[in-house]
C-alpha cells in the first residue's frame, strides 16, 4: 500500500468535521432559540427532545436501510451524495427555521441525508488499511467529530449571536459544502488498485444478511457489541445534547461565555481518541480499555452533581470525555475485526444506524424528559452515568466470551 493512503482518512476527518458541525450546532444553539420562541425550562426539556431525537430517528432507520445501497452504488459517490444532502439541509434552516414543526421536519431531513456518511467511512478504511493499523486510521477521521464539537462553540456562538442562529446555518452549510466536497473529489478512491473486489460485485445481498448481523464471525459478540455501542451512543449524544443548556441554566455560564468551557471539554475527548487508538493499536486490547474507561467515566459525571464550583465540574467533564474517548477511538477498529471485509460498509451502516437509533434518540429524550418532569439539567446529565456503567458492564462480557473462545 502506498504511503499517500493516508491523506483519505485526513480528507475524511474534514467531512466528518462539517458533517458534525452541521448536526450539533441546534444543541449549541437551543438556548438562544429557547429565548427566541418564549420557552421556559420544562418546555426546553419537552421541545428539544423532539428536536434533537428527530435528527437521530431518520438517521439510524436510513443507515440499516441505505447503506448496503450505497456500498453497492458506489462508496465515494455515496459519500458526495450525503455532504451534498447535508449541507443544503443545513442552508434551508435560514428561510424555513420558523416554526417548531418546521425545525422538526428539516431535523429529520438532516439525519437522512447524513446516514451513509459514516458507514462509507468504515468501508474505506477497512479497504485501504490492515487491521493494525485501523485504530489509527479510523482514530484520524473520528477526530473530526472532536475537533467539530470542540470548536463548534467558538464558531457558532459568536457568529449566532452577531447575525442570529438561522443565519448561522445558512453560513455553516455553504462554507461546508464549498470545502468538503472537492477534497472528496480529489483525494478519495473507491479502493486501493489491488484491494478487495468492487463493491457492486461484494455487497450483494447483503441488505438481506443484516438479519444474519451481515455475516459477523461471531454473532452473539457483535449483538453483544451493538448493545455496548447503543449506551455509548446514548452517553455521547446525552452530552452532546443537553451539556451546552446545563453549563447555561443549570451552572448558570452566560450563552456568549460558553465557547471555552465546550471547548475544553471535547478538547480532551480529542486527545483521548490518539492516545487510546495508539494503545489499542499497539495492544490490541481495545474492549478491556474501552470498558476500563466506560466504568471510571461514569465516576466522573456522577461527581458533577456534587461539585459547586464551575471549573470543577468543567475538569470532571473533561476527564470523563477523556475516559469516554477510549470506545470512541477502538469502536470501528473492533466493529471492522467483526465482520468480512467486503461487508465493512453495510455491517458498519447496521451498527451505527441502530446504535445511533436507540441510543442517539434515547440519548436526546431521556435526559430531556428527565428535565421536562423534574425542572432540573443535572437530572439529565446525571442519566449518561447510568449508560456509561452499562456500556462498562456489556464490554466486560464481551471481552470474558473472547478470552473463553480464544
Amino acid at each position: 500500500m502506498r504511503r499517500s493512503r493516508w491523506v483519505i482518512p485526513l480528507t475524511l476527518a474534514v467531512t466528518v468535521f462539517v458533517h458534525y458541525l452541521d448536526r450539533n450546532n441546534l444543541a449549541i444553539v437551543l438556548p438562544q432559540v429557547a429565548r427566541e420562541f418564549g420557552w421556559d425550562d420544562r418546555q426546553m426539556g419537552q421541545y428539544g427532545n423532539l428536536l434533537l431525537g428527530a435528527f437521530y430517528l431518520t438517521f439510524g432507520v436510513a443507515q440499516v436501510l441505505l447503506s448496503p445501497l450505497a456500498e453497492r452504488w458506489g462508496v465515494k459517490r455515496s459519500l458526495m451524495a450525503s455532504i451534498v444532502g447535508f449541507s443544503v439541509c443545513t442552508m434551508l434552516f435560514y428561510p424555513l427555521g420558523g416554526s417548531l414543526g418546521a425545525l422538526i421536519a428539516m431535523r429529520l431531513l438532516l439525519g437522512a441525508a447524513e446516514s451513509v456518511h459514516m458507514p462509507m467511512n468504515s468501508a474505506l478504511v477497512g479497504r485501504w488499511f490492515p487491521p493494525h493499523e485501523r485504530g489509527r486510521a479510523n482514530s484520524i477521521y473520528v477526530a473530526g467529530i472532536l475537533v467539530a464539537l470542540a470548536l463548534a462553540p467558538l464558531l457558532v456562538v459568536p457568529l449566532a449571536e452577531r447575525f442570529g442562529w438561522r443565519a448561522t446555518f445558512l453560513l455553516l452549510g455553504a462554507a461546508g459544502l464549498a470545502v468538503s466536497l472537492p477534497l472528496v473529489a480529489r483525494y478519495v478512491s473507491d479502493q486501493p488498485p489491488d484491494g478487495q473486489p468492487s463493491s457492486a460485485q461484494a455487497t450483494r445481498g447483503t441488505l438481506r444478511n443484516a438479519l444474519r448481523a451481515y455475516g459477523a464471525r461471531d454473532p452473539l459478540a457483535f449483538w453483544l457489541y451493538l448493545a455496548a455501542g447503543v449506551c455509548n451512543a446514548f452517553c455521547v449524544f446525552g452530552i452532546l445534547n443537553w451539556l451546552p443548556s446545563y453549563l447555561n441554566r443549570t451552572r448558570g455560564i452566560p450563552f456568549g461565555d460558553l465557547s471555552l468551557p465546550l471547548f475544553s471539554v471535547f478538547l480532551a475527548g480529542i486527545v483521548g481518541v490518539f492516545f487510546w487508538a495508539y494503545w489499542g493499536d499497539r495492544t490490541g486490547r481495545r474492549v478491556s480499555f474501552a470498558s476500563v474507561g466506560l466504568l471510571l467515566a461514569g465516576v466522573c459525571v456522577l461527581l458533577t452533581a456534587y461539585t459547586p464550583a464551575n471549573a470543577l465540574v468543567i475538569a470532571l467533564l473533561a476527564l470523563g470525555v477523556f475516559l469516554q474517548s477510549s470506545f470512541n477511538a477502538q469502536e470501528f477498529a473492533t466493529l471492522q475485526e467483526m465482520l468480512p471485509s467486503h461487508r465493512v460498509g453495510a455491517g458498519t451502516g447496521l451498527y451505527n444506524g441502530l446504535t445511533v437509533l436507540m441510543g442517539g434518540v434515547g440519548g436526546s429524550v431521556i435526559p430531556g424528559a428527565l428535565v421536562a418532569l423534574t425542572g432540573d439539567f443535572q437530572a439529565g446529565i446525571l442519566s449518561v452515568a447510568v449508560g456509561a456503567w452499562l456500556v462498562s458492564l456489556l464490554l466486560g462480557a464481551l471481552a470474558l466470551r473472547r478470552s473463553s473462545s480464544g
